[in-house]
């Protein structure tokens, strides 16, 4: 018998999987290190050359669609964070320092992998078995982003009523 998880876990499991996107997090944390992306050519690709253009251009889709970027063609910043930017940084930021703390997953691992792997472990319900590093400053700071900013939640709330209608009408 399997019981289902708290409304609030499915809620959070749901916003990870768009706040775990490699390129988001190269985004966010480049503006948030680096200060905003002008409009002098070539910024935006000279800071993520080894991203493909499709990769970066769904990462700032993503983040406009979030409300974690602000996009201004005419401003001489193209690209700056928002506050819910900021504090998304700030989640990265502690989720990064708490992995390389306890060389999660790996001794070796880069900024975005620990990023992902530390929200992904605080996605997981408390309870689950064999988890054991417990992320409670990480799954703390993300509980209460997705508190502060609930467009978040509402977004993938919505991604996955579309996906729920979009797998019935196939089947």
């Amino acid at each position: 018998m399997t019981r289902s998880l708290p409304q609030t876990l499915l809620h959070e499991r749901r916003a990870i999987r768009p706040l775990t996107l490699p390129a988001l997090i190269r985004l966010v944390t480049e503006i948030d290190d680096n200060g905003p992306i002008s409009h002098q050519k070539g910024s935006l690709q000279s800071a993520f050359g080894d991203l493909t253009p499709g990769q970066l251009r769904h990462a700032i889709d993503v983040a406009r669609d979030l409300g974690f970027v602000h996009a201004d063609e005419q401003a001489p910043d193209r690209y700056r964070l928002t506050a819910s930017g900021e504090a998304l940084a700030e989640v990265y930021d502690t989720a990064a320092r708490w992995a390389r703390a306890r060389h999660f997953p790996d001794t070796s691992s880069d900024f975005v992998t620990r990023v992902q792997h530390t929200l992904q472990l605080s996605s997981r319900s408390p309870q689950a078995p064999g988890s054991s590093l417990e992320p409670s400053a990480p799954h703390q700071v993300l509980a209460e982003f997705l508190q502060a900013y609930p467009r978040v939640l509402q977004h993938a709330d919505a991604r996955f009523a579309q996906q729920s209608t979009e797998e019935r009408r196939a089947a």
